[in-house]
């Protein structure tokens, strides 16, 4: 049976929702993000980008290449929100979908089209969505992930784009080695080092030599250069919460020992949410003393992923809440109120540097196990996994 793949993504989402709050921003450069010497773009609108400005670049330089630029610092709130009725509109009218991020979905129509047409579908689902969301959409199809997301880039701004079944090589064979996913700039400078800018040089070349360049990443970019690609579409849940807790084998009152491990849960909580695209709004901290009582204290917090912001909301509520000064039989931290967002950009405290260290972070445990890369603090703390913080293993 032939794969039907829809990948479906939001048009500069965040500015796109900005502009629906306030339509005099239509048609103008709009920035989202910090313009001062610190604040980092995290999405502009199409007309800002004619000028050069992209995501993660700095405000300021983004001023000075387009001075018109118009800043506004953004409200992830209001995102998920309008992400969430995108979501429930998907929800109703296709069997299966997966939502990567708080902009973008995929859909799995597979065995669906001889009933009406997938790219009928595709059409009326994403004129649906314009009409009672108010937000520009685009979508790919295909007959899989990778040749749809590449379809709906080149489908933007609010378009789509049919490959036909068996027109996939052909399709990506002229395109710049970059428009492939997973190929980003220091792998595309490593191909022009080898002489490959285009698709079709990729589609050619021995599958080994890219192998022996890339390791296992060279199969996946040579497969996905050919339209190669299996991988299902992961039905969709909504995540409400991440935590970890932990029970120690002797009841302790070793407070800095309790403050490493808070430490040490919250880093591994913020690189899941990362991973995951997720941002939390509400931060909890659970004591368990060895009389069994248990007491629990939250705080509501700006939306963020990073490590040097949540570390101090929990020691704080680790502070307010360890006022009998026994000894404690189990500690946790929770982080609820999530909501879709990249974790590479924080819209109220990031700098340029902060997300690099946290790309980098992320990059180095991923590739060599977690805590790689960790806090100095938490050098005393065992690499384990926790228990969730309801207390089930």
């Amino acid at each position: 049976m032939e794969r039907q793949i829809i990948h479906i993504d939001l048009d500069s989402f965040f500015v796109s929702v900005e502009c629906r709050s306030n339509p005099r921003l239509l048609n103008r450069p709009v920035a989202i993000g910090g313009s001062g010497d610190r604040g980092v773009v995290a999405s502009c609108s199409y007309e800002a980008r004619k000028y050069g400005v992209h995501s993660a670049m700095p405000g300021k330089l983004a001023k000075q290449l387009c001075p018109d630029l118009i800043f506004i610092r953004g409200d992830y709130e209001s995102y998920s929100k309008a992400s969430l009725e995108v979501t429930q509109i998907i929800d109703e009218q296709v069997p299966v979908f997966e939502k990567t991020s708080i902009d973008e979905f995929y859909i799995d129509m597979t065995g669906m089209d001889k009933f009406f047409g997938t790219l009928k579908h595709a059409t009326e689902l994403r004129e649906k969505v314009i009409y009672e969301t108010g937000l520009p959409i685009s979508f790919g199809l295909s007959k899989n992930k990778t040749v749809s997301k590449v379809a709906t880039g080149l489908a933007k701004p609010n378009g789509y784009k049919h490959v036909d079944y068996g027109t996939e090589r052909p399709f990506l064979a002229p395109l710049p080695v970059q428009k492939i996913p997973m190929i980003g700039d220091k792998t595309a400078e490593s191909l022009r080092r080898m002489g490959v800018q285009k698709v079709q040089t990729l589609q050619e070349m021995p599958c080994r030599l890219l192998e022996s360049a890339f390791g296992k990443s060279g199969i996946m970019i040579w497969e996905k250069a050919n339209g190669i690609d299996l991988s299902p579409v992961v039905p969709y849940t909504e995540r409400k919460s991440l935590s970890s807790e932990n029970t120690f084998e002797q009841d302790t009152m070793d407070v800095e020992m309790l403050e490493a491990l808070l430490v040490s849960m919250t880093e591994d909580l913020c690189s899941k949410m990362r991973k995951e695209h997720f941002l939390c709004g509400c931060v909890a901290v659970k004591i368990r003393y060895s009389d069994f009582n248990t007491h629990t204290q939250q705080i509501k917090v700006p939306y963020t992923s990073a490590d040097h912001l949540l570390i101090p909301q929990v020691k704080e509520l680790f502070k307010k809440l360890y006022n009998r000064r026994m000894l404690i039989r189990l500690i946790g931290v929770r982080f609820s109120n999530l909501v879709h967002g990249h974790h590479q950009i924080n819209l109220f405290q990031d700098s340029e540097e902060q997300i690099h260290l946290y790309q980098a972070m992320d990059k180095l445990n991923k590739r060599f196990g977690s805590k790689t890369v960790f806090r100095a603090i938490g050098m005393g703390i065992e690499n384990r996994s926790f228990n969730p913080f309801n207390g089930m293993t």
